[in-house]
This record gives C-alpha cells, structure tokens and sequence, in this order.
C-alpha cells in the first residue's frame, strides 16, 4: 500500500512542478540515461536555462512572452 502511495506522490508532485513551471532535472537525467545513453546531458544549470528560454522566449517555438 505505502509503495503505491509513495509512486502517487511522486507523480503528482512531478505534475504540480510542471504545472508551476518547475523543470523536473531528475527525470530529464533519468530520461536521458535509459533513452539516449552516450548522449551528454546537460548540467542542472543548462538544464534550467534551456527550459526558461523553451518557456518565455518567445521565439516562434512555442514559447510565451508577457510584453
């Protein structure tokens, strides 16, 4: 029971990071790791700014800017 319960909370506190715009580094390793092995990956850092300029650019990709 307390393992399912964990996995739920796990998840939906991923979903409330992605909700708030919080970029999840742990899973993009993860993901990185069992997908793209050999691949670099970025560091925290990288990671955080690429997310950032995705998100609020607004360069024609699918970003968002206020002004």
């Amino acid at each position: 029971m307390f393992g399912n319960l964990g996995q739920a909370g796990k998840y939906l506190g991923q979903a409330a990071r992605m909700l708030v715009g919080v970029p999840d580094y742990d899973t993009y390793v993860q993901h990185m790791q069992d997908n793209h092995p050999g691949k670099p990956v970025m560091t925290y850092k990288e990671f955080f700014r690429e997310r950032q300029e995705a998100r609020y650019s607004g360069s024609g990709k699918g970003g968002m800017r206020c002004c």
